[in-house]
């Protein structure tokens, strides 16, 4: 599923007149929960303005922009890997604006002069030098023809140690699946090998140092990028090959069943907030458990949730692409646009919105997460697995997937499957108080010790 606040992208060009805006431009989203700074980098050619944009808070670089329009007042943009757009009016040498992605519009102002911010507390943070072995590596995914890079850690550089392959949650990720200042895979992947576990992070395709393209890829391509990493780990010489399993958040539990099911030399699978209920069911779940905690009346709840019905029910329907948009768009504007114009949207703002809507939901990501049920790996998985979710995570509900886990063991046989909820965690396993993504930023907590600890006993008591 996706991730509630992934990444906040922009690209600037230039204006007419005398206003030259190549180079460097500086700006800062700041939200609920956090604030992100990013930097565009401006590029002019025969054909026009270009220009990429870095997120150094998330440590994600060279992010691609398109549809860059200035009438030498107002410009605008849009990012179609964040299914995001910009409109800014130039001022007094910069530019002031709003970011909406999502219907949701966050002012963004754009200056040449650098934003430095206070670096958040994040005490779980490992600092060098580490007391264990780390190495920087690549690895090829022969099947998509690219070449991956990551982490290696390992206690010590020869042994003889029980490893496990790290896979992030969706949307582009680095190596440390790194969020509003947070580094989870970091934390997770310095407490494992400080407890005798080598484990191997990487960046997802497409993202930081990686090959590959992250747009238009599905959870299915995925899966064979975390195959990629499980064949390499278990070719070096200091990893136990018959001790190698998979550690996948989010959407990575979904993927490593996927992975574990191809492979059956995979050790063990450990699923953190793992999707266990079909792609449609969970955003029904997710979008009435967020609009909740978000205030929203019961009566509006239940109205969206038909309309989220209607859309899902168009993308799991077997008929050409062009069709599911153009039902889509029937859907948005009999349904939605009536409701946006009632408090007080403009018609071009809901049009430029279902436009980003129908075009995000149409991608191949999601089409195919939307249809595909996690049941039919998990029915099939007969290696240990471990399943954990917070109980306050509103994005993959504890209750609802942790069932279906139960349930899919069942099915299928499998013995060695234990689910576990954790007392007050949301969906980063951080201890919280309402569980929403709002907090995500602001608590300084990475993993809670508990959830990190759960993890690390139970490996050990598998590779002993």
């Amino acid at each position: 599923m996706k991730k509630i606040i992934t990444l906040f992208a922009l690209l600037i060009t230039t204006g007419l007149f005398a206003q030259d805006i190549k180079g460097t431009w500086y700006g800062l989203l700041t939200f609920p929960g956090g604030k992100l700074r990013i930097t565009v980098h401006v590029e002019q050619s025969e054909k026009g303005f270009t220009a990429t944009m870095d997120s150094p808070d998330q440590g994600t670089m060279g992010i691609p922009t398109e549809n860059v329009l200035f009438d030498g007042k107002e410009m605008s943009f849009t990012i179609p890997a964040i299914n995001g757009e910009y409109k800014g009016v130039y001022e007094n040498n910069g530019f002031v604006g709003t970011f909406t992605q999502n219907n949701y519009p966050i002012p963004l102002n754009l200056g040449r002069e650098e934003i430095k911010t206070e670096k958040p507390k994040r005490p779980q943070e490992p600092v060098k030098p580490y007391p264990y072995y780390s190495e920087e590596v690549t690895f090829k995914n022969e099947k998509a023809g690219i070449t991956l890079a990551g982490t290696l850690t390992m206690p010590k550089k020869e042994g003889n140690f029980p490893a496990v392959v790290l896979i992030s949650g969706s949307g582009p990720q680095n190596r440390d699946e790194e969020l509003l200042g947070h580094k989870p895979f970091l934390v997770l992947s310095d407490f494992l090998t400080r407890n005798g576990i080598a484990v191997l992070r990487y960046d997802d395709r497409g993202v930081a140092t990686s090959g590959g393209t992250f747009e238009g890829s599905t959870t299915n391509d995925f899966a064979t990028d975390a195959t990629a990493a499980f064949t390499y780990l278990q070719s070096l010489p200091s990893i136990n090959k018959r001790k190698v399993g998979l550690i996948g958040h989010s959407e990575g539990g979904t993927i490593a069943p996927m992975v574990a099911n191809a492979n059956k030399d995979v050790a063990f699978i450990v699923l953190m907030a793992g999707t266990a209920i079909p792609g449609d069911e969970l955003m029904m779940l997710q979008n009435y458990l967020l609009g909740k905690a978000n205030g929203m009346p019961e009566e509006e709840l239940t109205n969206l949730g038909n309309i989220n019905r209607k859309i899902y029910d168009v993308i799991k329907e077997d008929i050409p692409l062009t069709e599911i948009k153009t039902k889509l768009y029937n859907v948005f504007n009999s349904e939605l646009k009536p409701l946006f114009i009632s408090k007080g949207i403009s018609n071009e703002q809901v049009t430029q919105y279902i436009n980003m809507q129908v075009a995000e939901l149409s991608s191949p990501w999601y089409t195919n997460f939307i249809r595909y049920n996690p049941t039919t790996a998990l029915e099939k998985v007969q290696c240990p697995i471990l399943a954990l979710n917070g109980d306050k995570d509103l994005q993959v509900a504890a209750i609802a997937n942790l069932d279906a886990i139960k349930r899919a063991a069942e099915k299928s046989g499998n013995k060695k499957v234990t689910t576990k909820q954790l007392s007050g965690l949301n969906h980063l396993f951080q201890e919280s108080s309402t569980g929403s993504p709002s907090e995500y930023g602001s608590i300084e907590q990475t993993i809670a010790p508990s959830a990190l600890n759960e993890i690390s006993v139970w490996i050990l008591k598998q590779v002993k």
